[in-house]
């Protein structure tokens, strides 16, 4: 869907397609037809905007092919889907039964990386709709926290220049931008947008910014506004955001409050608890084995819906998406044009949705959400 904000910018909402488990072409074309063409038509639009996860194996599948990309092209048109945004965070393997920290390899050390995210710009700028300004890729905060030392940070330092480089040769050769936007989460050496201020100051932003998740951003206690205006200071673009919520717990020493949480846990994805600035837990188990005080609330890494609460005693931080979105649209320019509904959650929930038709109503819901509050900032809904 798209919206256009009062300063002319055209607003890009998509939902990421990390929620479905695709790693070959065969399986992302399945995605329009299963999961994307019906979330299209519940919405009741023309047109839906789609955030492709394209595993390395597939990304090399269409690299060598040219003939796939058309083939990927053609179906997205004739389902009424386009893309302008990629999620490049998971390398692959992003629904092997247990992920947990894996999904941070190969970190911004590694030239695999970066040749990865190389190949989905040159094939998001293949994708792009005509009449698109520009394309944006997501991808994970340089690398897990530790082992980072400084040789860690140089060789990223080689990696993010030579990246910058390669994006400035896609634009020249098709002449379609792609930027790429580097994602702070807890846990990471880039855990919130002080830290990118800080690792990525000296980067080419032209090509470099950031990408705002805002359940991470909950995770880590930062304020909405502050955040913003940090990263606008900074001279670090918003290359895209991900509407997403966190759990909340206002009283993680209260019984019903704690057998709420347990059943959060689960073995695929890392969860991330904080108790305020000052203390945090590097999974939701440890947090509730002893690993946070809980004497302040807690909020937790796992992406709840964006349209509904869970369970009493539980809640969302969409208060803090919805502060987000205000200081992103609320204004007299838009701060950013990419916006991804980013819940990959879903299967792993307590009550997770039974079949295709619950999955497809619950993308449907979120996306209906954003466009409500899009609308309520002043933005007009374009065809």
């Amino acid at each position: 869907m798209r919206f256009r904000h009062a300063d002319g910018t055209t607003v890009h909402l998509a939902y990421c397609t990390n929620v479905h488990a695709a790693e070959d072409l065969a399986g992302v074309l399945a995605q329009l037809s299963r999961f994307g063409e019906p979330v299209r038509e519940r919405l009741g639009v023309d047109r839906l905007g789609l955030g492709l996860w394209l595993a390395r194996p597939v990304a090399s599948e269409l690299v060598a092919d040219r003939a796939a990309v058309a083939r990927l092209r053609a179906e997205l048109r004739t389902r009424g889907l386009e893309v302008v945004t990629l999620n490049g965070f998971p390398y692959e393997g992003f629904h092997a039964p247990v992920v947990k920290q894996a999904v941070y390899l190969p970190d911004w050390t590694d030239p695999r990386r970066t040749g990865y995210t190389v190949d989905l710009a040159r094939l998001l700028a293949r994708l792009l709709p005509d009449d698109v300004a520009r394309g944006s890729v997501s991808t994970l905060p340089l690398g897990w926290r530790t082992p980072w030392t400084a040789a860690h940070r140089a060789r990223a330092a080689i990696q993010l220049d030579r990246l910058a480089l390669e994006l400035a040769k896609v634009d020249a050769s098709t002449g379609r931008p792609v930027r790429v936007g580097f994602e702070p989460e807890p846990g990471c050496v880039v855990e919130n947008t002080g830290q990118a201020v800080r690792h990525l100051a000296d980067v080419d932003t032209d090509w470099l910014g950031v990408c705002v998740d805002t359940c991470h951003l909950a995770v880590a206690f930062e304020e909405p506004a502050k955040a913003f205006d940090l990263l606008e200071e900074a001279g670090l673009p918003v290359v895209k955001v991900q509407a997403s919520c966190a759990l909340h717990a206002r009283n993680p020493r209260d019984p019903s409050t704690r057998y709420a949480l347990a059943s959060f846990v689960e073995p695929r994805f890392l969860h991330q608890t904080r108790e305020g600035a000052a203390f945090g837990s590097d999974d939701l188990d440890l947090a509730l084995g002893g690993g946070l005080p809980g004497h302040e609330p807690w909020r937790v890494h796992f992406h709840a819906p964006l349209h509904a609460d869970p369970r009493p005693p539980l809640s969302s931080t969409r208060p803090v998406l919805r502060a987000s979105l205000r200081e992103l649209f609320g204004g007299a320019t838009a701060l950013t044009d990419h916006v991804e509904v980013e819940t990959y959650t879903w299967q792993v929930l307590p009550d997770a949705p039974t079949g295709d038709a619950g999955l497809v109503a619950g993308l449907a819901a979120e996306l209906g959400w954003v466009r409500g509050e899009l609308r309520g900032l002043g933005l007009e809904e374009v065809a």
